[in-house]
């Protein structure tokens, strides 16, 4: 008794420090994924339920930071090559899935996410093809772990490989999956490889809505698709801020808000993994992310280095 009571209070305890601004989506991923394997998660069912609403409110508020008219014109030359490249990753993500068997919810935010814009991307598609909180953390594990893994490989292969500045800042909007970790690896590789990559970067996660749009209509039960309000709300959002510029000072607190709540999210959605979870998920899905990601690393490395992308 007392001890389930310990595990309840450090469970609150973790989940108050996810509201702070200096916590990362990252930390608190890994700090419920910690909790969930150690001990357990003494809320499975209530986490599951709370971590489904906060991540399709925290996408809505998402839409606050955005000005489209703006990232349209940024990524207008980049349209092209990363529709080939979004289409590309999720044909051989999905082709991957189905070779390893891997649940198809599964397999399908793993690949989104890839081709996409990493937890961004998952946080979007999750709720439209009905995922579960465990699905959504596998997916969210396997690209939180490849990011990681990006920012510090991406920079010493980019100069193995004579990348000028602006073939790496490609190469890494288009193999990384992440915005932060894209930021950060081209940060660290030059300035010219930053603005080039943090502009292709944003085209590449304008394609989150669509895409989810898609998945949605393809996706639907009984003959009718039922279209998903949190996403009619991020559009919503993102053109009234649009519309609005004066108000700033409202819309950037309500994106900092959701940023954070997504933050929370995390940490409820890593603690539904839990050692039972990840007997019955193996190692496959790890697998099919990492075989995806250097499918994606190395075309797109090749296509860039030959002067097909440029």
């Amino acid at each position: 008794m007392n001890n389930n009571l310990g595990l309840k209070v450090l469970f609150w305890l973790l989940l108050i420090c996810c509201c702070l601004p200096m916590v990362s989506a990252p930390m608190a991923l890994t700090a419920g994924i910690g909790f969930g394997i150690i001990f357990g998660n003494p809320w499975s069912k209530t986490t599951s339920v709370w971590s489904r609403r906060l991540l399709q409110a925290s996408v809505v508020g998402l839409g606050f930071g955005m000005n489209l008219p703006e990232l349209l014109k940024t990524g207008k030359d980049a349209f092209i090559y990363t529709a080939i490249s979004i289409t590309v990753s999720m044909a051989v993500g999905l082709l991957l899935g189905r070779a390893f068997k891997i649940p198809q919810r599964t397999s399908t935010l793993i690949s989104f996410g890839s081709a996409i814009c990493g937890g961004s991307a998952i946080a979007a598609m999750a709720p439209v093809i009905k995922a579960e909180s465990e699905e959504i953390g596998v997916a969210l594990a396997t690209v939180f772990t490849l990011n990681s893994v990006a920012l510090i490989l991406f920079p010493p292969i980019g100069h193995l490989l004579g990348m000028a500045q602006r073939q790496f800042g490609l190469w890494s909007a288009l193999a990384i999956h992440d915005t932060s970790s894209v930021v950060g690896a081209a940060a660290a590789y030059g300035s010219v490889a930053l603005a080039v990559g943090t502009t292709v970067k944003l085209t590449r996660a304008l394609w989150i809505m669509p895409a989810a749009l898609i998945a949605a209509w393809v996706s639907k039960s009984e003959g009718k698709v039922k279209f998903p309000m949190f996403i009619l709300g991020f559009i919503l959002a993102a053109v009234i801020k649009t519309s609005l510029p004066q108000l700033d000072m409202v819309w950037n607190p309500l994106n900092a808000i959701a940023k954070q709540s997504l933050v929370v999210t995390l940490f409820l959605i890593g603690s539904g993994l839990t050692r039972e979870v990840l007997g019955k998920t193996g190692i496959k899905p790890l697998a099919q992310g990492v075989l995806l990601w250097i499918v994606v690393s190395v075309s797109s490395s090749f296509a860039i280095m030959s002067g097909w992308i440029s």
